[in-house]
């Protein structure tokens, strides 16, 4: 007996039909699965980049407030660059502090030294700041991915790099740092005035998220 046209319509789908429509379920699941995947990344990605730069201006904003507020106590150089390492002395309400950037092992690092009044906490000061300057365990890691820096000062109505020794030698004492921080200094030895501008030039390294230099330069001693 040849079965009807009813029983014809009711029967199920067949087992190619049934392949079909997973495979496409399948392709459309692995489409889908990579869009959300790929918005995912984008967004890690992201958010990373917005971290490090909200890293970076928070490292530069330090940066500028410490030269800002850098102070000649009359007894050691208030501001020097040996290539590796910006050492200054800083005038805050209690008194000076001695405060070190420097970069090195693929990171920029910052040092401060404790709020001093007397010269002989002075001096102590930058002697830890020299003994201490390539210990990690003391130094706040400001800034990842650093490769190096490159410092130039601004003196004699020119730029010059700040490892040079050009500018105006002086051994005059500041008593504004005395009279402020009751650090007495005395007469010291002679040494280059205060520059009037610096440029810090930052140069980042491979994977580090930043592509080229970054210049920032800042007046001080105004």
């Amino acid at each position: 007996m040849k079965p009807t046209q009813a029983s014809q319509r009711s029967r199920g789908f067949t087992l190619v039909e049934v392949l079909v429509a997973l495979v496409i379920m399948a392709t459309m699941a692995i489409v889908a699965w990579r869009g959300l995947d790929a918005l995912l990344k984008s967004r890690d990605i992201a958010q990373t980049h917005l971290d490090q730069s909200t890293r970076l201006q928070t490292v530069v904003a330090q940066w500028e407030q410490d030269l800002r507020s850098i102070q000649d106590s009359g007894i050691e150089e208030p501001l020097a660059f040996d290539g590796a390492s910006l050492r200054m002395t800083r005038q805050l309400p209690e008194g000076l502090q001695v405060v070190v950037w420097t970069a090195r092992n693929n990171a920029l690092f910052r040092w401060e030294g404790p709020v001093v009044k007397t010269v002989a906490a002075l001096n102590d000061s930058f002697q830890r700041s020299q003994l201490q300057v390539n210990q990690d365990a003391t130094q706040l890691r400001a800034l990842e991915g650093v490769s190096g820096w490159q410092m130039y000062f601004y003196r004699g109505n020119s730029w010059s790099n700040a490892q040079s020794s050009s500018g105006t030698a002086s051994n005059t004492p500041q008593p504004a740092a005395s009279a402020a921080s009751g650090v007495n200094p005395g007469l010291g030895p002679q040494r280059p005035d205060l520059p009037s501008g610096v440029r810090m030039v930052i140069l980042f390294g491979p994977g580090s998220g930043f592509s080229g230099p970054l210049t920032r330069q800042i007046a001080i001693g105004q």
